[in-house]
């Protein structure tokens, strides 16, 4: 699992040793070099006080004690023959270059600063462990008190992050604190402003639950409301059946108990389409691409029988291969059946019902065009609700049918419009905005 409150911890200490070691390198990079100007300058400068010494042809230096200082002084006559040597167990190489040089010799290498005063050769030289140690004792003094305050730069890194991150553990603990029933915004009151894009998140979620949760209320109780009428209806075909005194009579009650339980079972098939498109219809879509066309022939073929028994002529007016949308292919196919099946209800024997699906430049269209009796335009905004049914109609139906067209249109961005189709009746169109190339999309 991963922990941010750890992730930040790492990641800042890390940064603070990457930083001290950093820091330590430099400053001993910058001891070293300080360090050898001064002790080149010393090497010359023991060398130039031998001057009077050697032309007095007196080879002794005059500096006292050398080796205090881990230096080693040499003499060479013109001859070649070293005539001095303040440290005879370590011998340097002969004079070979004049001036400053870095030498190999036993040991390790040395600093060596040699000039030529009369007929000698004067050599002066210290090992560079010398200089090494000098230059690591002074930048430990230097950085004594950094690496004495990092254990605290490390407990004010810890602190500070457990502050930073206190708002989003007060903001979880308010979110394990609430019940199903507390639906209230959280505050963003005192809240840093990082944070505040989540609370509103949280806030836009908590809306969103409780519309769905207002509208699933609505919806049970419309349900029971509107099932208790045919449960009651089936209750007494059913006691109607049973008292029948002759054959026919039982006949008749029998076949209007079948008709009765057709009614009741499309309305709950309608209602647990509605629920599900309405409540499960975010979790449940998906974006594949969709061709209009074939839906819309597919629906005109499961639905043929019906348009026949009801005398109605059904068929694909128009029909787009490149009319296409990304969307939830099941929704689609719902929101398709539910207005073939609604013109066919309400499209007299002889009538006409004709199923487009549309390409254009911006989207696309499916339409559903018949020859009924039509909506007044006064009742075209209550149509989609749940349950409503235009006064004195005769055709069987549960009024869920355009709520359910307009569930699946919301879910996929698209606008239900109802009109009057030429010559009489209704044309309801979908618009979609946007459709894909028409080779991207699969068949349903």
């Amino acid at each position: 699992m991963i922990s941010l409150r750890r992730a930040l911890l790492l990641t800042l200490l890390a940064a603070v040793a990457a930083v001290t070691a950093a820091s330590a390198l430099a400053t001993y990079g910058v001891a070293r070099r300080e360090l050898d100007q001064v002790f080149d300058y010393h090497l010359r400068q023991i060398a130039l006080s031998l001057r009077e010494q050697v032309r007095a042809s007196v080879p002794r230096p005059v500096i006292g004690a050398p080796g205090e200082l881990d230096f080693a002084i040499q003499i060479w006559d013109a001859d070649g023959n070293r005539v001095y040597a303040s440290r005879p167990g370590v011998p340097l190489p002969e004079v070979d270059v004049f001036g400053f040089a870095t030498v190999a010799a036993e040991g390790g290498p040395w600093r060596v600063y040699s000039t030529v005063i009369g007929d000698y050769a004067i050599q002066v030289g210290q090992p560079l462990a010398v200089r090494e140690q000098r230059a690591f004792s002074a930048s430990v003094r230097t950085l004594a008190p950094v690496l004495l305050l990092v254990p605290l730069l490390a407990l004010a890194v810890w602190w500070i992050v457990g502050r930073g991150l206190a708002p989003l553990a007060r903001l979880a603990a308010a979110v394990a604190r609430r019940t199903p029933a507390s639906l209230e915004p959280f505050s963003e009151e005192s809240a840093p402003e990082e944070v505040r894009p989540l609370i509103r998140s949280l806030n836009a979620l908590v809306q969103r639950l409780g519309a769905a949760f207002a509208a699933q209320r609505a919806l049970v109780a419309d349900a029971a409301h509107e099932l208790r009428t045919p449960l009651a209806a089936l209750r007494l075909q059913a006691q109607l059946a049973e008292a029948a005194a002759d054959p026919a009579a039982r006949t008749a009650a029998i076949a209007e108990l079948r008709a009765g339980v057709e009614r009741a079972t499309h309305v709950v098939e309608q209602l647990l389409t509605l629920a599900r498109q309405e409540h499960e219809g975010e979790a449940a879509a998906t974006d594949a691409p969709v061709r209009l066309a074939e839906l819309a022939a597919q629906a005109v073929a499961d639905h043929a029988a019906l348009a026949e028994a009801k005398g109605v002529d059904l068929g694909a007016a128009r029909l787009d291969d490149a009319a296409a949308v990304r969307g939830d292919p099941v929704g689609l196919r719902a929101l398709l059946a539910n207005l073939v099946d609604n013109a066919i209800r309400y499209t007299p024997a002889g009538g006409r019902v004709d199923v487009s699906a549309i390409a254009a430049p911006g989207g696309a269209a499916i339409e559903v065009a018949d020859t009924g009796p039509g909506i007044p335009a006064a009742e075209r905004a209550r149509v989609f609700d749940r349950f409503y049914r235009l006064p004195g109609t005769a055709a069987p139906g549960s009024g869920l049918g355009l709520a359910i067209v307009r569930a699946v249109a919301g879910r996929h961005g698209a606008v239900v419009e109802l009109s009057d189709t030429p010559g009489g009746g209704l044309t309801v169109g979908v618009r979609f905005r946007a459709a894909p190339r028409p080779e991207e999309a699969p068949r349903p």
